[in-house]
C-alpha cells in the first residue's frame, strides 16, 4: 500500500472518530436534557393539591434522604395527606424509631395511612405503627415484634488455621462481645440488658399506639409473626384491605376522594427510561467500550446496606 492511500486511511479514520465523538455527545446531552425536564415536571406536579405516598421497602436503616422527604410533605401545604406503603422484613431499630418519628411528624399535620403490604414486620411494622390507621392485607405477614442482636462467633475456624489474636483492653467489656472468642457471662448481660431497654421500649410504643394493655402486648411480642386477618384479630391493625379501604378513610378525614395519589419517590441516581443503559450501548456500538466508566451509566452509584448493633427485623431462618 502507497503512503497517499496510508494517509487517506488515517484521515478517513480520524474524521469517523470525530462523528463518534459527536452523536455520543448529543445522545448524552439528549439523555440529560430530558432527566432536568422530568425533574421539573415531577416538581411542578408536586405543587397542585394531592395525597402523597411514600414507598418503604427493603431493609431499614437510617435514611437521611427519606426523612428530607418526609419534612417536605409535612411542610408541603398542596398535600392533603400521606400514604406510606410498607414492604419491609425490618431493620435497625434505630432506623424503624427514626422514621417512626419523621412519619408522626407528617401526622401532626395531615393524616397519615400505612399501607401494609407483603411484609411489614419488626422495624417494618414498627414504622406502620406512626400511621393514624392501619391498613393491612389479609394474606400480608406483620407482627415479629422484638429486638436481635447477632455476632459471628469464629474462633474455632481460627484455631484450625493456627491464627489466634491477642488484645489488651482498658476494661473487660472493652470491644464485647468478640467473634474471636466466646463471649464471657459479663459480656452476654451487658447486651442483654440493652437487649431489654429496647425491646420495652417497643412493647410500650405498640401498647400506646394500639390502645392495649401492655401485658397483652407482651403476648403477643414474642417473636412471632401474624398474616394480615390474625393481625386485626389482634388488634395490631386496623383494617384489611387496599386503596378503598385508604379512600374512605382518608373520606373520613375530609379528605376528597378525586385528590390523586402522587409517588414521592426518592431522587434518580440513573437516567430516566433507561436511558443510561442506552447510551451507554450506543457508545460501545460507536467503538468506545474500551471505557469501562460507560458501562455504569445505568447505575451511576450502589448502595451496599450493613446492618449493624441492635436489630428489628425478621427473615426466615437459614436466610
Amino acid at each position: 500500500m502507497d503512503e497517499l492511500a496510508i494517509a487517506d486511511r488515517r484521515s478517513l479514520r480520524r474524521k469517523l472518530s470525530f462523528w463518534r465523538f459527536v452523536v455520543a455527545g448529543l445522545l448524552l446531552v439528549a439523555a440529560l436534557a430530558i432527566f432536568a425536564w422530568s425533574g421539573a415536571a415531577e416538581e411542578v406536579g408536586r405543587t397542585r393539591q394531592q395525597v402523597a405516598r411514600v414507598t418503604i421497602s427493603g431493609l431499614i436503616q437510617d435514611d437521611r434522604e427519606l426523612l428530607e422527604r418526609l419534612q417536605r410533605i409535612a411542610d408541603n401545604d398542596s398535600v392533603k395527606a400521606l400514604v406510606v406503603t410498607i414492604s419491609s422484613p425490618g431493620g435497625t431499630t434505630y432506623g424503624g424509631e427514626v422514621i417512626y418519628k419523621a412519619i408522626r411528624k407528617v401526622a401532626a399535620k395531615k393524616p397519615v395511612v400505612s399501607d401494609v403490604r407483603t411484609l411489614a414486620a419488626s422495624a417494618g411494622y414498627m414504622t406502620a405503627l406512626a400511621g393514624d390507621t392501619i391498613v393491612a392485607g389479609e394474606s400480608s405477614i406483620t407482627g415479629s415484634i422484638g429486638v436481635i442482636f447477632q455476632y459471628p462467633q469464629i474462633k474455632d475456624l481460627m484455631d484450625k488455621l493456627g491464627v489466634s489474636l491477642e488484645s489488651i483492653k482498658s476494661r473487660p467489656l472493652k470491644a464485647e462481645p468478640s467473634p474471636f472468642h466466646p463471649a464471657s457471662d459479663e459480656a452476654k448481660a451487658m447486651i442483654q440488658t440493652m437487649i431489654d431497654d429496647s425491646y420495652a421500649w417497643f412493647v410500650d410504643l405498640v401498647a400506646e399506639r394500639r390502645k392495649l394493655p401492655r401485658a397483652e402486648v407482651l403476648v403477643l411480642a414474642d417473636g412471632r409473626i401474624f398474616t394480615g386477618r390474625q393481625a386485626l384479630k389482634a388488634k395490631l391493625v386496623d383494617t384489611l384491605g387496599g386503596e378503598d379501604e385508604i379512600r374512605a378513610f382518608l373520606a373520613e378525614k375530609k379528605v376528597s376522594k378525586d385528590l390523586p395519589i402522587v409517588d414521592w419517590e426518592a431522587p434518580r441516581t440513573t437516567l430516566p427510561f433507561g436511558l443510561g443503559a442506552i447510551a451507554a450501548n450506543w457508545i460501545k456500538m460507536l467503538g468506545y467500550d474500551a471505557f469501562p466508566a460507560m458501562s455504569g451509566l445505568e447505575k451511576i452509584a450502589g448502595d451496599k446496606l450493613f446492618l449493624d448493633g441492635l436489630v428489628s427485623v425478621w427473615q426466615v431462618d437459614g436466610q
